[in-house]
């Protein structure tokens, strides 16, 4: 079955999704967070406030991205059973970091720098500490889900847990020396070495599907 495309409705929605959030996190780095008001990101994205609050429900979901989520979610779903689960979970995080910040030779891609700016946002930023907190909670029962284990067995969902959330605590430390190094070493070298330091080499046995 192929997959269903995006209509045109969904297309410019996502684009003035798009644009609002860019303007919006600009904004935020150059002026700081709390001095950029909704009213000032619709101004500079050429839409009305109410727009950018149908986009946004809230100032923080300014600076939030659910497209990693997404795509380590089904990188870990299509990494073999067979694996132990912090190898799957570890190679699906460095691979969904390769894939969201290529670069142009030596320069950061755009998508890269975007994301460097939101973490560093939310980084410095208490309200939005709390609330980037709250969506690694979601990405790790995003992870356990996706891992396809049994529900139903304690044992099966405590250790999918568990070996979530220490590879969620490694790509943490990995993400904030990131953000501090303002981007100079490649975001999936930093959590490959993270998850290497606390789980050894077989962590990071990434890009095969033996």
């Amino acid at each position: 079955m192929s997959e269903r495309r995006p209509t045109l409705r969904e297309r410019q929605r996502s684009e003035t999704r798009r644009v609002i959030q860019a303007h919006a996190v600009r904004l935020f780095t150059d002026r700081g967070y709390d001095a950029v008001t909704v009213a000032d990101v619709a101004k500079a994205a050429d839409v009305s406030a109410m727009t950018v609050f149908r986009h946004f429900p809230t100032k923080e979901d300014l600076v939030l991205i659910d497209q990693p989520a997404r795509l380590i979610a089904e990188r870990v779903a299509a990494s073999p059973a067979t694996h132990p689960l912090v190898r799957r979970v570890g190679g699906a995080l460095v691979d969904a970091a390769t894939a969201l910040t290529g670069r142009d030779g030596d320069e950061p891609a755009a998508n890269e720098r975007f994301l460097l700016d939101c973490l560093k946002l939310m980084v410095s930023t208490p309200a939005l500490r709390a609330r980037h907190l709250d969506s690694q909670y979601a990405l790790q029962q995003a992870i356990v889900d996706a891992l396809g284990d049994d529900a139903a067995d304690p044992d099966a969902a405590f250790r999918a847990q568990a070996a979530t959330g220490a590879c969620l605590a490694a790509m943490h430390t990995a993400l904030t020396r990131w953000a501090e190094d303002n981007g100079q070493t490649k975001l999936p070298e930093l959590i490959a070495r993270a998850l290497a330091a606390s789980f050894g080499d077989d962590a990071v046995a990434t890009g095969r599907r033996d």
